[in-house]
């Protein structure tokens, strides 16, 4: 027993040796600044940004669909799943306790090398019960590793969570300032065509009265009737629209209420930062340096597999052929012993995994660096597209007041005689694509805004994590996941 003792502590002695290089986060070349040059407002980037539309309406949007979006349920039920995963690794850790237990029937053979002797009844009754005990010690790391690549499954999972509660808020936001937008087209698309039914009956009367030719009636007509083709079209964008915010929102497709008018929403802050911090806040980028740790483990998780593995067993129970003695001293039965099995030729089988993990750790470096620029480069594009559709608004604004004026100056000189309806017609038409154009444009530079917000992820997750459901995770198990097993 004492040599026992001795060769169990020994063991969990050298359950430090931990084979397979630690993690280190490889290193990246990380830009100076944006290409724009933004003032730094970290607060704002780190706050709920969305309630700085001071729309009401899409503010509960937002609230219901980090409340009953499917997508974000999902992702909260993955991470327990890890989580799930994580206790069953760590438990090898710990000695396995079980119990057994079992009655029998048995008949003795009477014609054996052994014969019965006379009048002794051949069947017997066996009674047996024990407890045992099995503990594989984790000599060279396996189960370090192991957990340590779990765990990081964790911790990818639940950014992954968190990247769905970005993309959500962001589709959400963009969705219903499309929506609003196509409203205001469709407003616009009404009154165009009023006006031209207006105009269309007052030429009507005017041919009738012989002041104008049947030319420029059916100009007037083919002009009112290109703007009742765009009304139906519109109805079906909006009608689409509202079905994808229906699904956003956990929602079967139906009606989107509104709020205050595109043209009334309030214009955010653009958020601004250092390009290295979104190394640190990126759910993606996050979630792809936690993919490569796990890799990384793997890696030491496959090289164990060339050591011996060690494991110590137990047994303490009683068995008896009488029911009567079965809990007495004499039918106690023991059994301890400790064994140790390990390769000595696999024909490659485990050079094979090793192989296998170091590719797929070398394949998730370049995956997660990849990440990292695809990140940058998504942060440039909405700061530039953010600055250059507020100037493009700006540009498209002017534009419909210059064609406006231009279409009231070709009405003029139409009605004075100094030209004919053709003129009217062209300014016309122009005016109302340019009234969509400039919609349009107005609502891309919302949207390029919402863009910003979502490249540069930000604290803010973190207050729409308030309004998510969480994974059903106990504060323990919280404990248990963020600190390093001290084993």
């Amino acid at each position: 027993m004492p040599r026992l003792q001795v060769t169990i502590a020994a063991g969990m002695l050298l359950c430090a040796c931990t084979i397979g290089k630690d993690y280190v986060r490889p290193v990246v070349d990380t830009p100076d600044q944006w290409r724009v040059e933004i003032p730094q407002q970290q607060e704002f980037a780190n706050s709920a940004w969305w309630q700085q539309f001071n729309d009401p309406v899409l503010n509960q949007l937002i609230d219901e669909a980090l409340r009953e979006n499917r997508d974000l349920r999902i992702a909260a039920a993955r991470v327990d799943q890890f989580i799930g995963a994580l206790t069953t690794t760590r438990s090898q850790y710990f000695p396995q306790i079980g119990y057994g237990g079992s009655v029998s029937r048995n008949r003795a053979t009477e014609h054996g090398t052994t014969p019965l002797p006379p009048g002794v009844d051949p069947w017997y009754n066996i009674y047996e019960a024990s407890l045992g005990a099995s503990w594989q010690i984790d000599l060279f790391g396996r189960v370090r590793r192991q957990s340590e690549a779990v765990q990081a499954q964790v911790f990818a999972s639940e950014q992954g969570r968190r990247g769905v509660v970005l993309s959500l808020v962001t589709s959400v936001a963009s969705s219903y300032i499309e929506l609003r937008a196509l409203d205001r087209q469709l407003e616009i698309s009404h009154i165009t065509a009023g006006n031209y039914e207006k105009t269309l009956k007052l030429f009507e009367l005017r041919f009738k009265a012989g002041m104008v030719s049947q030319m420029a009636v059916e100009q007037i007509r083919s002009q009112y009737q290109q703007a009742l083709t765009i009304i139906p079209t519109i109805e079906r964008q909006i009608s689409a629209q509202e079905n994808l915010i229906s699904i956003l929102l956990g929602r079967n497709p139906g009606p989107i209420e509104r709020g205050r008018p595109l043209g009334a929403l309030e214009m955010p802050v653009i958020p601004a930062d250092l390009p290295s911090t979104l190394l640190e806040r990126r759910p993606d980028i996050l979630q792809a340096e936690q993919n490569l740790i796990a890799a990384n483990a793997q890696v030491g998780v496959a090289k164990s597999l060339y050591y011996p593995t060690i494991s110590i067993t137990g047994l303490l129970g009683t068995a008896s052929v009488a029911l009567g003695n079965f809990l007495s001293a004499a039918s106690t039965v023991a059994q301890i012993a400790a064994g140790v099995s390990g390769p000595i030729f696999t024909a490659g089988a485990i050079e094979g995994q090793v192989q296998s993990a170091e590719a797929a750790e070398r394949v998730a470096v370049d995956f997660y660096r990849q990440t990292i620029l695809n990140a940058f480069r998504e942060t440039n594009d909405a700061l530039v597209a953010s600055a250059k559709t507020r100037e493009e608004t700006g540009a498209q604004v002017k534009r419909v007041a210059s064609l406006r004026e231009y279409a009231r100056l070709a009405w003029l000189t139409f009605e004075k005689g100094y030209s004919n309806y053709i003129d009217v017609l062209f300014a016309e038409n122009e005016l109302f694509n340019a009234e969509l154009a400039a919609v349009s444009s107005q609502a891309d530079s919302y949207t390029q805004l919402v863009n910003v917000y979502k490249a540069v992820g930000g604290g803010w997750i973190d207050v729409a994590e308030d309004h998510t459901p969480k994974p059903e995770l106990t504060s323990s198990k919280e404990d248990n996941i963020k600190n390093t097993d001290s084993n």
